[in-house]
């Protein structure tokens, strides 16, 4: 004969406990129907002190709710879409809500087939991020949706995106503060948003300190390495580079390096993202800015949440990047 445990508390149990009825118990759990606070403080109390935890499929039974929350995403690699996610993790996580994450792989078929999965699913709202920072097409869909990174063109819709322009400009201040007066900028290509604010940012804030124009490529060590060379020729006085990415950085300091020139003794460098596996194993270490994806991805769920509730913020929140300086600008 088996020993069987005690048996788990009911939401019958709960009620008894507090003095209503079932219906008022489940109503005051989940956070539905008009009910006093001291009720709702009441049942709570009561579900603690029994240990009662309601199961989710009850709970989205009876509040209409599925407590779950969907991501498409374009980001393949996982490079922004992981850091958001777990952002958004975080406030979900809150209300006992689950995410689910669909990789579209930029195929719009295959967009619109997790579109149909997650709306037949029931979820209670969509989040949409990317890799890139262009605008995108809104999604047609008759849920939430909050946009992430990849903000919406329609300005009806809720975007969370980060401060591209702030982050650059801070890396410009940070160098003419130490004195550097010929700073290059090299950065990604001339065809995504991001490089040409990058570079914008940059010149504007460099002004007479800025040397040449930005020099646009790919989003690459090579490219790093090859643009050193060429600005060596042009620029032989150049004190400082200001990189679009971590990538760049760190080839441009691999080439100095191999050049012999120090950095940052005889070349300051910065790069951008605060990509830790390109930043931390530079040599040296980059200066860099952090996008602050998790916070956007949390304040991107909050307000997701918000929508859910029945309060939504129609337009474009922008999350501030921050400056993390190392010893590419600092030294030891």
């Amino acid at each position: 004969m088996t020993a069987r445990g005690p048996a788990l508390p009911r939401i019958t149990d709960v009620a008894a406990l507090a003095g209503v009825s079932t219906s008022t118990a489940s109503k005051a759990l989940n956070d539905t129907g008009q009910l006093r606070a001291e009720t709702r403080e009441r049942v709570r109390r009561a579900a603690e002190q029994l240990g009662f935890t309601p199961d989710s499929r009850g709970r989205a039974l009876s509040s209409g709710r599925s407590y779950t929350v969907g991501l498409i995403t374009t980001d393949s690699s996982g490079r922004f879409s992981i850091p958001i996610m777990l952002g958004a993790e975080d406030a979900l996580s809150a209300g006992e809500m689950a995410l689910v994450l669909c990789d579209t792989r930029d195929d719009p078929l295959r967009e619109s087939h997790y579109l149909r999965s997650l709306v037949s699913r029931r979820v209670d709202g969509i989040i949409v991020t990317g890799r890139r920072t262009e605008p995108r097409a809104p999604i047609d869909v008759p849920i939430p949706v909050v946009y992430a990174l990849s903000p919406s063109t329609d300005p009806a819709d809720t975007s969370v995106v980060m401060d591209d322009r702030g982050g650059a400009a801070a890396t410009a201040r940070h160098l003419l503060s130490l004195g550097r007066r010929r700073i290059a900028h090299v950065t990604g290509p001339a065809t995504h948003l991001s490089a040409v604010t990058r570079a914008a940012a940059t010149v504007e804030t460099a002004g007479d300190a800025i040397a040449g124009e930005p020099m646009h490529g790919e989003w690459s060590e090579r490219w790093g390495r090859h643009a050193v060379d060429v600005l060596l020729r042009s620029t032989p006085d150049l004190d400082a580079i200001s990189c679009g990415s971590d990538q760049i950085a760190r080839g441009v300091c691999d080439r100095l390096r191999e050049l012999g020139r120090a950095v940052p003794d005889d070349i300051a460098v910065t790069g951008y993202d605060n990509w830790t596996v390109m930043a931390l194993a530079s040599r040296p270490p980059l200066t860099t800015v952090d996008l602050q994806l998790e916070e956007l991805g949390r304040r991107t769920a909050q307000l997701l949440l918000d929508t859910i509730a029945g309060t939504p913020h129609p337009g474009r929140l922008e999350i501030p990047t921050t400056l993390i300086p190392r010893e590419s600008t600092l030294g030891t």
